[in-house]
């Protein structure tokens, strides 16, 4: 098959495409939001092909994925005429949890006959409201980066994009507290400055910027995974560290209670036990490593690649039959 898609997620987009078929990803010049071609910080293979909004006109497609509402018209524009769904089969991929007035949110997609809405996790489901329209939950699944955790290092890594403006999405405002117990080092983009929005202490919350080349081997040399994020999808980060052998600590909250099972780390709502649990990962080295074994286990079963690229191929048969 020929499957448009545009290169929205990165992390998600990795595991995608490792399947069997050829990937049109648009490339405009500039590489906008609606043309960033292929990826230049994951390893993406020779089938996936960037392909200009001119010469999409007169490529056959079998299948469009939609991540973003003003693709539909976009997709109808740069395909000649061709709608998605009508024309061409698609389906629409949410990756995000709702916004807005939850749980009231309706999905952008609710209540059409023309497509499939496929959301990346039950939660997310649960708490959009779909309408008549047909749903599928495809959970994540994960280009294996291996078991690579020595956690030689006393601190907690955490993972997060833009943690001053997402604030309470992202839990940034219970990170002085939690710096108490673990020191941080907060990867991700626009973190910088991080330590002096918080009025804490450089040492006890590090923050840097790494190409995805570089994060896995910084996470697993970090003694534990902190996952303070209150309202959000499932971060793949937090399935990430799983595989890379991390015990988690985290908020129980939207799909990681699901996600993290007994024995592979803490959940829980109240920070002062997350607090405690990243104090005694620190104390016992051995007791952080079982649990990470734990949770890798668990990831490589729920959130494998194999398991996820099945289940992609069979919504994708239906949808095109």
């Amino acid at each position: 098959m020929n499957i448009l898609l545009w290169h929205v997620h990165g992390s998600w987009t990795t595991a995608f495409v490792q399947g069997p078929h050829t990937y049109l990803v648009p490339v405009t010049p500039g590489r906008g939001p609606d043309g960033l071609g292929r990826a230049r910080t994951f390893t993406w293979p020779d089938s996936v092909r960037e392909v200009t909004p001119g010469r999409l006109r007169d490529t056959p497609v079998d299948l469009v994925v939609l991540q973003r509402p003003h693709e539909w018209d976009l997709a109808e524009r740069w395909l000649g005429g061709r709608r998605p769904g009508r024309d061409v089969p698609a389906v629409y991929l949410e990756h995000n949890a709702p916004d807005g007035d939850v749980p009231d949110t309706r999905h952008p997609c609710a209540d059409r006959d023309d497509v499939t809405l496929v959301h990346v996790t039950h939660f997310n489901r649960l708490f959009w409201d779909n309408g008549s329209t047909r749903t599928e939950v495809i959970e994540h699944g994960i280009v294996d980066p291996g078991h690579l955790y020595t956690g030689r290092l006393a601190r907690a890594a955490v993972v997060v994009n833009e943690p001053v403006r997402r604030g309470r999405y992202t839990g940034t405002d219970l990170l002085p507290a939690l710096s108490e117990a673990a020191p941080l080092d907060v990867f991700g983009m626009r973190t910088e400055g991080l330590a002096g929005h918080l009025g804490v202490p450089e040492e006890r919350c590090r923050s840097t910027d790494l190409p995805q080349s570089g994060l896995h081997a910084a996470m697993a040399e970090r003694r534990l995974y902190l996952h303070p994020i209150r309202w959000t999808s499932l971060g793949l980060s937090l399935l990430e560290a799983m595989h890379l052998g991390m015990p988690v600590v985290a908020l129980a909250t939207t799909e990681a209670i699901e996600a993290v099972p007994p024995g592979a780390g803490t959940l829980s709502t109240r920070p002062e036990v997350l607090a405690r649990a990243a104090r005694r990962y620190l104390d016992e080295p051995e007791a952080a490593a079982e649990d990470g074994a734990r949770a890798r286990q668990a990831a490589l079963e729920r959130y494998g690649l194999k398991r996820f690229l099945d289940d992609w191929e069979r919504v994708m048969t239906e949808v095109r039959s």
